[in-house]
């Protein structure tokens, strides 16, 4: 890396809309960034995540456009 050509990395705090705070490194001239989720509160990390009912498309899928599939 050339020297003097890239930006001073600086120690941030992130704070969540769910109370969850960390620190990353960033190059903003911020002290402090707020976010809306995080892996603490989103459904797909937690394991909360609603699952979809894609049997039921596949099959209306195939029903429609079944016999042209071959």
């Amino acid at each position: 890396m050339k020297a003097g050509i890239h930006p001073d990395y600086k120690d941030l705090n992130v704070t969540c809309s769910c109370g969850h705070t960390f620190v990353t490194r960033s190059t903003m001239g911020k002290d402090a960034f707020h976010v809306e989720v995080c892996s603490q509160c989103h459904p797909f990390y937690t394991g909360k995540q609603k699952v979809l009912d894609t049997a039921g498309r596949i099959d209306k899928f195939k029903q429609k456009f079944g016999k042209f599939a071959r």
